[in-house]
């Protein structure tokens, strides 16, 4: 039977620890650059496999929605039955699926290698996070592993179409999926020398109906976000969210009932646990829709291949991983609400700038925003999580990391819907069609940017430069307009925590690493220690 960790709160890590923290980095790493990367390969696959456009929307989205459906089945499982355990098997589990997805012969079968890749990778984030919570006792200790942690996840997600469209380069689509192969084979080998194995050894049986309510109300939320976000408003969207929140709220009832539950929802009595949940939520928000934006700027406006427009990003990855790392040496000296608002006001500076971008000349103020934003993203990226895995009792900690990753993507899917929406709303109000456009390629511009930048390839040199030059004035509008949107979201998670996390410090010099928290968390803990 695997050993139960003692929780020994003053003990501080070791060379073995820190290894364990590398040993960790690597699967965080991988899900992020898997969720950017296929973006490049797309048109390479589907010149090989010819998928439909229904199985080409499938093949992009099947991946993440089975990553936020498990994370909370996986998250209390690897609590049952080990967090190494549960992880090893998941890196056994991606390994293989990946090479099946980098051979897929047909659509089908790659929408179906995607979706077992999914569930494998829902075992990899909570395990990680957990089990970092278990090897760092020391509050600050801790706090600058999950910063590591945390910078790896953002570092991947801008690093992936560079590496991507490196290996596309010189190798086929399905190189893109290998990635993962001798990542996952190393954790294999030194995981079991240098991770501990921790459990919950009171925790009961998982109740099979509580998974299938929580994979089918997340499931529902998300696909009717990224709908929305893609088609605009429509009736099946809007439904699947409806059915998405009541079967989500019949879920939180049966969990309530339960001796063992699936969830704990007395998780949400920890103050400090339900303010980082909502801040990473409506923080999140504000992230996605400004990321879908400044993409596409990248790539519609200025023109650059996925590839240039992912080194763009390279700087703000190195700026997000920088802050990251500062932000628990920072929370030793002030509270957490003081260090996390304050780098969420200065990710708002950052949105105000974009209020200023110009389609032409405007990509050097872009990247300087682009930075400023993501200070405020790292900061809060570091001691945000740290704040969720350290405010609940050790025997939790599975649950509360796999709670942090949901908030994320829920925060994000909302941000791409919405944010997503309003600028698309902005762009066809204001774009401004030139007399020389042909009604085929007007109509395409009124319908996206994208659709004008295919139109514009059709045209003569000058009605093709006008249109380009009257859509992306337009795109531009939209971002500007998004850029407000942003820095009103982005000061509200401020303020929210500036008010909500004012008495949480972080591990302080003179108190020996021992965080001081409010008197209202302290006493949630004490009930959750003793449940």
């Amino acid at each position: 039977m695997s050993s139960i960790a003692p929780e020994t709160p003053s003990r501080k890590a070791g060379p073995r620890e820190w290894l364990g923290l590398a040993v960790l980095a690597l699967p965080t790493l991988l899900i992020s650059l898997d969720q950017s990367v296929l973006y490049l390969a797309l048109p390479h696959l589907a010149e090989d496999l010819r998928p439909t456009g229904t199985q080409t929307l499938w093949i992009m989205d099947i991946y993440g929605f089975l990553i936020a459906g498990f994370l909370i089945t996986m998250g209390a499982l690897g609590d049952r039955i080990g967090r190494r355990r549960l992880l090893m098997i998941g890196a056994t589990a991606v390994g293989i699926t990946s090479v099946a997805a980098a051979y897929s012969t047909s659509a089908e079968a790659l929408i179906v290698t995607r979706a077992l890749l999914g569930v494998a990778a829902a075992t990899l984030m909570p395990s990680t996070l957990a089990l970092i919570g278990n090897m760092f006792h020391d509050p600050y200790e801790r706090g600058r592993a999950i910063a590591v942690w945390a910078g790896c996840f953002m570092g991947g997600t801008a690093l992936g179409p560079a590496i991507g469209g490196v290996m596309l380069e010189f190798f086929w689509w399905g190189s893109v999926f290998l990635l993962g192969v001798p990542v996952m084979a190393v954790l294999l080998i030194v995981a079991p020398l240098v991770l501990p194995e921790y459990k919950n050894a009171e925790a009961g049986r998982i109740d099979l109906f509580s998974v299938v309510l929580s994979l089918a109300s997340i499931l529902s939320i998300i696909y009717g976000l990224k709908e929305l976000a893609r088609y605009g408003f429509a009736s099946a969207p809007v439904a699947a969210i409806g059915v998405g929140i009541a079967i989500g709220v019949l879920f939180v009832s049966r969990q309530g009932k339960l001796a063992e539950p699936l969830l704990d929802l007395k998780l949400f009595r920890v103050g400090a646990f339900t303010a980082a949940l909502l801040i990473l939520m409506v923080s999140m928000l504000a992230t996605g829709g400004g990321y879908l934006f400044i993409s596409g700027f990248l790539q519609m406006v200025e023109g650059l291949s996925p590839m240039e427009a992912g080194l763009w990003m390279v700087p703000s990855a190195i700026a997000s991983i920088i802050a990251a790392q500062l932000a628990p040496v920072l929370a030793k000296r002030h509270a957490l609400g003081t260090v996390i608002g304050v780098g969420l006001l200065i990710g708002t500076i950052g949105y105000l700038m974009l209020v200023f971008v110009d389609p032409v000349g405007g990509l050097p103020l872009l990247m300087a925003a682009f930075v400023i934003i993501f200070i405020g993203v790292g900061t809060f990226g570091a001691l945000g999580t740290t704040l969720v895995v350290g405010s609940v009792p050790p025997e939790r900690g599975g649950s509360a990391a796999a709670l942090s990753s949901i908030c994320g993507d829920l925060g994000n899917a909302l941000g791409v819907a919405t944010l997503g929406s309003l600028g698309a709303a902005v762009y066809r109000d204001s774009l401004d069609l030139p007399a020389d456009a042909t009604p085929g390629a007007a109509d395409a511009a009124k319908a996206s940017m994208e659709n004008a930048v295919t139109a514009a390839r059709d045209l003569p040199a000058e009605p093709s430069e006008n249109l380009l030059a009257a859509a992306a004035q337009a795109y531009t509008n939209g971002l500007n307009v998004i850029g407000v949107a942003c820095a009103v979201i982005t000061a509200t998670s401020a303020a929210l925590a500036l008010a909500m996390l004012r008495k949480s410090r972080g591990a302080t010099p003179s108190d020996g690493g021992t965080p001081e928290r409010d008197a209202k968390s302290e006493t949630a803990e004490n009930s959750l220690s003793t449940t």
